[in-house]
């Protein structure tokens, strides 16, 4: 553990920034050393807010020089603790809100050059207003930051069509822990030049270096997207259906999402301007979206292919093609909304895990009972990215339970939910990181081998482990 910088340090650091840009308040450092969850709380001396590349190398440089644990924090939307310190009040925050640039966009390479603390959404509308698609999207969108959705290599609704962000990535510039520039900011498709140090620093999360900027991919904005919900009676029956999309659409399927009665249950009853495209009931739900760069009609046109065949084949029970924009943004902002959904029922106790497509329904089948077993009456929310195998497979306090007793569950579900998860070859951790939460079982799950690797990496950039200690590894 390192020690908690001394007055004098933290001048010293004040002076790289500027006053204004070094909080000291505890009351204005709050909200840096809290994750959203509120499970891991942490404490601070110190946030710095940088505003440019040439500040972030000069904290750094005094980091190394001091032993000063340096704490990377995008817009901390994180879900493990990646992005705030830990309790000892030793590390110093280091926030990138304020280097939000756009520096560029080429459409002729389609390419976006961006400074680590633009906003997605921020940068979503910038490759609009280019006549241009940036395809990551989150639920987080409107808060989280482009330099933490590299570090945690973020996924989202698009990996199905686009890929996570370390897809969507061409180069970086990153402040490594000794205070040098990596500038990688190069906009090749090819580049075969040596080991590809960018994928070292994307999916780190801050245990590397600090990203500082990043180029991106754009893409060609889609003339028309369609999305049809889908009201059918298992797993079984959305894994057919999945088969069918991509027999049909191919590329141009861009989500196809796996969603219960009970998590759209939760968002209705909780999300003001929500509501079921379907009137009827059903205990599970498809969300499909298809993109056409041909035309609207090309879009629909492929989507009621499917949905006819599908119907042909008494795979779906009912289903709704959305008819106006406004519907269109309505089925979205329902499916946006469902993780928030969750705290107004109380405690849940939430997985990030990923199994091979086809074993998707017997997963589900299989988790559930062994859930119950250890949770009676608890409510299990399970929703997310089939088409990439991503499920966010969520168990909810009974109804009237304590919540107190439910958390204190914690540890023995997740234990079931993931020994089962890696029974079936899958990922404990599939778009949300390690961080702190998960490094312990990181530690006690992976092959010796990859942790041995990792731990000579992380020596190897960051000798005095001054780079987020505690978190990943």
């Amino acid at each position: 553990m390192t020690a908690a910088p001394g007055n004098d340090l933290i001048r010293k650091f004040t002076r790289i920034v500027g006053d204004a840009h070094a909080l000291t308040d505890q009351f204005a450092i709050e909200p840096f050393v809290f994750e959203q969850r509120g499970l891991l709380p942490g404490r601070s001396p110190l946030v710095l807010l940088p505003g440019s590349t040439g500040e972030v190398a000069e904290i750094m440089k005094l980091a190394a020089a001091t032993g000063t644990a340096i704490v990377p924090q995008g817009g901390n939307t994180g879900l493990v603790g990646a992005g705030v310190p830990d309790a000892s009040g030793s590390q110093v925050v280091l926030s990138l809100r304020r280097m939000n640039r756009i520096r560029e966009i080429d459409r002729a390479s389609n390419t976006m050059t961006v400074e680590a603390g633009a906003v997605l959404q921020d940068v979503q509308v910038a490759a609009d207003n280019a006549d241009r698609l940036f395809p990551l999207a989150l639920g987080s969108q409107g808060t989280c930051q482009i330099g933490g959705n590299l570090a945690s290599n973020a996924g989202g609704t698009g990996v199905l069509a686009y890929g996570n962000a370390r897809e969507l990535c061409l180069g970086l510039e990153v402040v490594v822990p000794d205070g040098r520039v990596f500038d990688e900011l190069r906009k090749l498709k090819k580049d075969n030049s040596g080991y590809d140090l960018k994928d070292l620093f994307i999916g780190s999360e801050g245990t590397l270096g600090v990203i500082t900027a990043a180029v991106l991919k754009l893409f060609a904005k889609p003339k028309g997207r369609e999305i049809a919900w889908v009201g059918l009676s298992s797993p079984e029956r959305a894994l057919e259906l999945f088969s069918i999309a991509e027999d049909k659409a191919g590329s141009s399927l861009t989500a196809f999402e796996l969603i219960n009665d009970l998590i759209v249950g939760f968002t209705v009853r909780h999300m003001p301007g929500t509501s079921n495209p379907l009137r009827s009931d059903h205990p599970w739900f498809v969300m499909i979206e298809v993109s056409s760069h041909e035309s609207p009609d090309h879009a629909r046109g492929t989507l009621e292919g499917i949905l006819a065949a599908a119907l042909r084949q008494g795979i779906v029970d009912d289903a709704v093609l959305t008819a106006s924009i406004a519907q269109f943004k309505a089925i979205w902002r329902l499916r946006d909304n469902m993780s928030e959904s969750q705290r107004h029922e109380g405690f849940s106790i939430k997985h990030d895990i990923s199994v091979p497509v086809a074993a998707i329904p017997e997963f589900i089948a299989t988790a559930g009972p062994k859930v119950l077993e250890e949770a009676p009456g608890a409510r299990i929310v399970c929703f997310g990215h089939m088409g990439d195998g991503n499920l966010h497979y969520n168990i909810s306090q009974p109804v009237d339970g304590d919540r107190d007793a439910f958390a204190a569950k914690y540890r023995e579900i997740n234990s079931v939910v993931h020994a089962l998860v890696r029974s079936f070859g899958g990922s404990f951790s599939a778009e949300h990181g390690i961080g702190q939460l998960k490094r312990d079982e990181l530690l006690a799950t992976e092959p010796p081998v990859a942790i041995d690797l990792m731990r000579r990496i992380k020596r190897a950039i960051d000798p005095s482990g001054i780079m987020n200690p505690g978190k990943v590894i």
